[in-house]
């Protein structure tokens, strides 16, 4: 590492580190109402595992607070354990606090990346954004197939109605597009992300449902089963109970903010008895927050390069050299005239191929290995930057809007303000909840897990874990059926386009293609989305926390790439990128 990447990172971590400072200082000097400040200060932080107040939902004593930033700010494990006050019955663990000041020798450090500031409190963007939460958490067992403008899903409409009803510019102006058909969301466009192909085609990414074929030319593509090597990986997952929701009462909202862990030894809860527990495709997105809820982080995007390689789908022309994936072309001598110099043009196999230089081992292995440099990246704008609260706690503040702004009148009247803009799905929160509650109800019985919203966590793996793919492999390729297989590949005279939906029951996948061809480029963008919105599907993340923890996460696939490509001394390294903005990033060879 240069002495001058050193010092930048070192003045970042500072810098941060004063704002934080700063921030305290703030706590001390205000007009001596410290409390008063606090209120305003603390009610959108990221407070859990501290002790919090019965009455309000805030936490019980600002210094709490205070030694949290503290121990963040210094960046040393112990510092948790010794200096911070958690909660009497926090059973949870703060989750890597401290991940983020680390170096690479490789990209871009955990801390040289960034993300803007997330949406405020009193902007129509949360306002939106919070809504949205609360509708995925009503539609959580309808259809992933009902998600199409020609399914005509009651609930699904309904839902959109109240969305659209909140003026909301979904074309981006303030910062953020979401799919949209004349600024308004539809059925085949709603919840779907923001890049390229993503409302195109089912709902559901053909990678989390589509399989190989084995070493033994066994299976089919649509049987669900990823051949990895010689063993079977089934996308079938368990299935949660439908309806089966959590902390919608005050107790068990209060109890999960201050670190309680109601989830070790009650999977029963969500599954049922073990002898009772059936599998299916993913067919709802109940099923999406149980795959993200136990996956490990890369998984997805692991299974989506295992069948890919496994389909034999076509790389990106830079990797021809490298790898040894494509044909040799060059001019000869004519053999039937060698004396007279005569050249023409031939097209050879290659001799050579690539393995470990950009075969099947290297891409797997770089695939997976992104998702660390991510993970670390995140934790620091997690943690010593943002700390946001998570949507449930910000469904606390409205649960107990009035009582926060009476008790500190700093805050305003923004809580009750945020409720008013949001009246209709909130009312419709409440009569669905049997304690009547404005509280979000969560997939998961843990609530969100044990660190700050923004970034998140998978965005920002499934960012740097799809760009590699998106580089490795051309994009530009369609899935077709031809010959009988199903594959991505470039189009050919005879080919037949080709999607695939779980049936009603889940059990088997029906071919449900209506004449437009699926790009590997729109698949693997919209991979990255269901993984990511399957998060907010649960109830733990905000879509601007998919949406600027997607980019940030490619920046550091992108880093790490363009670092890679000064290491070949012989061929050049030439390849391209389209962002999940639809831009083509050139990385390599100059």
């Amino acid at each position: 590492m240069t002495d001058n990447r050193r010092e930048n990172a070192k003045e970042i971590r500072e810098s941060a580190s004063r704002l934080a400072h700063d921030r305290n200082h703030k706590l001390h000097q205000s007009n001596g109402d410290e409390q008063r400040y606090a209120g305003a200060h603390f009610a959108m932080s990221f407070t859990k595992g501290l002790e919090h107040n019965s009455g309000n939902g805030l936490i019980r004593n600002a210094d709490d607070f205070r030694a949290f930033r503290t121990a963040i700010d210094e960046g040393f494990v112990d510092a948790f354990t010794t200096s911070v006050p958690s909660a009497r019955n926090k059973e949870r663990l703060w989750e890597a606090p401290t991940a983020g000041l680390v170096y690479d020798l490789q990209g871009p450090d955990a801390h040289a990346v960034a993300m803007p500031p997330a949406p405020a409190l009193g902007s129509t963007e949360l306002a939106y954004e919070m809504a949205e939460v609360y509708e995925l958490a009503l539609l959580r067992d309808e259809l992933l197939t009902d998600f199409s403008d020609a399914a005509g899903n009651i609930n699904i409409s309904d839902s959109l109605t109240r969305l659209n009803s909140i003026g909301y510019d979904l074309t981006g102006n303030d910062g953020r597009p979401r799919k949209n058909v004349g600024g308004s969301i539809t059925a085949q466009t709603a919840f779907r992300g923001s890049s390229p192909g993503v409302e195109i085609g089912p709902y559901l990414s053909q990678f989390m449902l589509l399989g190989n074929k084995s070493v033994a030319n066994e299976g089919d593509t649509t049987d669900g089963i990823i051949r990895y090597g010689a063993l079977n990986v089934d996308q079938r997952i368990p299935v949660a109970s439908a309806g089966t929701d959590f902390m919608t009462e005050w107790n068990d909202w209060l109890s999960v903010q201050n670190g309680a862990d109601p989830q070790t030894g009650n999977e029963a809860a969500i599954f049922g008895a073990p002898a009772g527990v059936t599998r299916r495709f993913i067919s709802t997105p109940r099923d999406l927050a149980t795959y993200v809820h136990y996956d490990a982080l890369y998984e997805a995007y692991l299974n989506a390069c295992l069948i890919l390689l496994g389909m034999g789908a076509p790389t990106d022309p830079g990797f021809n050299k490298l790898s040894g994936q494509g044909t040799l072309h060059w001019n000869s001598l004519n053999p039937d005239t060698p004396s007279i110099i005569t050249r023409f043009f031939e097209i050879h196999e290659r001799e050579a191929g690539g393995f470990a230089l950009w075969g099947g081992p290297h891409i797997l292995t770089l695939v997976t290995e992104v998702a660390t440099r991510a993970l670390k990246a995140v934790r620091y704008q997690k943690f010593n930057v943002h700390c946001r609260l998570r949507p449930e706690a910000l469904a606390g503040r409205i649960e107990k809007a009035g009582q926060i702004e009476t008790d500190f009148p700093a805050v305003g009247g923004l809580f009750t303000q945020l409720e008013n803009s949001i009246q209709d799905t909130v009312n419709t929160v409440q009569m669905r909840n049997a304690s009547n509650t404005k509280l979000l109800p969560m997939a998961f019985q843990e609530g969100s897990p044990m660190h700050p919203s923004y970034g998140a966590g998978h965005a920002t793996v499934a960012g740097a874990c799809v760009t590699i793919l998106k580089a490795y492999f051309d994009t530009s390729a369609v899935l077709v059926r031809r010959d009988g297989n199903i594959l991505f590949a470039h189009y050919q005279n005879g080919d037949a386009p080709a999607a695939f939906a779980p049936n009603g029951a889940g059990n088997t996948l029906i071919d449900v293609n209506d004449g437009a061809y699926l790009t590997l480029e729109g698949e693997l963008n919209k991979l990255a989305a269901n993984i990511s919105i399957a998060r907010n599907m649960a109830g733990v993340h905000y879509f601007s926390d998919y949406y600027d923890s997607l980019r940030m996460g490619e920046e550091i696939a992108i880093g790490i790439l363009e670092e890679q490509a000064l290491c070949y001394k012989t061929d050049p390294f030439v390849l391209s990128a389209t962002t999940f903005d639809g831009d083509v990033r050139r990385i390599g060879h100059r």
